[in-house]
């Protein structure tokens, strides 16, 4: 794992997504919270990606 901020707040932001979705399927919302736990988390592969580019037709 990366050490550099924009991946420890991203890494903190699953994490609080990963504990929404837990809430909302203990209350039986499992159509948002399957959607809000697949966008919210997505932010790290998005975020490796444009880390990892080769140039910047690949980043784009």
């Amino acid at each position: 794992m990366r050490s550099d901020e924009l991946s420890i707040q991203s890494m903190n932001f699953a994490v609080s997504i990963i504990n929404l979705v837990k809430d909302l399927k203990s209350k039986h919302e499992t159509i948002i919270s399957n959607r809000i736990g697949r966008s919210g988390t997505s932010i790290g592969a998005n975020i490796r990606e444009a880390q990892y580019a080769h140039g910047k037709s690949d980043f784009t």
